[in-house]
């Protein structure tokens, strides 16, 4: 018999870029064990692709252009998604931009601000408001639900030229501990995942890079890129009821890298 709690037919996740990436890697595995799916994206395109992905599990699933960076428009969005799905029972923050200056005394305010803008600002709205419903189900009688952030390996690591990149990743596990804290008294779980290198298009300039490779991904005790299909389980089991006593935690998915 198939161990039930994995099994997520009934419950709606919400993954903020969802239409690639790690995220739809996320999105796909929940799918595949039975979740509906609303994903978030600001390229249309890749979200039609994904939702053409996600509705070959047999689920129910919806996208929507959203820049979570706009306050406003995850408020909105987030009222929206709950409408069109009935329930939002996980929320994963994942949408992330990132890019490096040459130096750190190159780095200027305004991309370290539009950094700061998507990978930290735009996650805390959307855990924010998916919590405020999770809370307001719960004063229904309807208590749960899981909130996860997605961090980076660079958040416990040294950054070199990406310290703004590793300072939004950072506050994240700070604020998701805070967020489980806070929150557990409604049943609702949060944490974070810290993800390796992943061969993603963010990482797409590195994986083209033969030093590199031999530099870095060398070191990489499975000795191979990450891939969005590597964050399919932890997606699951953080959606599922085996996690529900399972809060304030952080994940590291990086092959063995921060421990080599």
């Amino acid at each position: 018999m198939t161990y039930q709690p994995f099994d997520l037919t009934g419950k709606v996740a919400l993954v903020t870029g969802g239409n690639g990436g790690i995220g739809l890697g996320m999105a796909e595995a929940l799918a595949a064990a039975g979740a509906d799916l609303m994903i978030w994206g600001t390229n249309e395109d890749k979200n039609a692709k994904a939702l053409e992905k996600l509705k070959a599990h047999g689920v129910k699933a919806e996208a929507m252009k959203v820049d979570v960076a706009d306050e406003d428009a995850v408020r909105a969005s987030m009222k929206e998604t709950v409408e069109k799905m009935g329930r939002i029972d996980t929320a994963v923050a994942n949408a992330g931009i990132g890019f490096g200056a040459p130096s750190f005394l190159e780095l200027d305010g305004e991309k370290m601000n539009k950094v700061f803008s998507v990978n930290l600002n735009g996650a805390l709205y959307t855990l924010r408001e998916a919590a405020r419903h999770m809370v307001e189900r719960a004063s229904e009688g309807d208590p749960g639900g899981s909130l996860v952030g997605i961090s980076s390996l660079s958040a416990i690591s040294g950054a070199a030229r990406n310290e703004h990149y590793a300072a939004t990743k950072g506050g994240l596990i700070s604020a998701i501990k805070g967020i489980a804290v806070e929150f557990a008294r409604y049943g609702v779980t949060a944490n974070a995942v810290l993800p390796g290198w992943i061969a993603t298009d963010m990482t797409s300039a590195a994986q083209g890079s033969d030093v590199f490779q031999t530099k870095v991904i060398t070191r990489v005790p499975m000795r191979r890129w990450g891939e969005p299909s590597d964050f399919g389980g932890i997606a699951v089991y953080l959606a599922s009821d085996a996690a529900k006593f399972h809060t304030g935690d952080s994940f590291v998915i990086d092959g063995g890298y921060a421990v080599f």
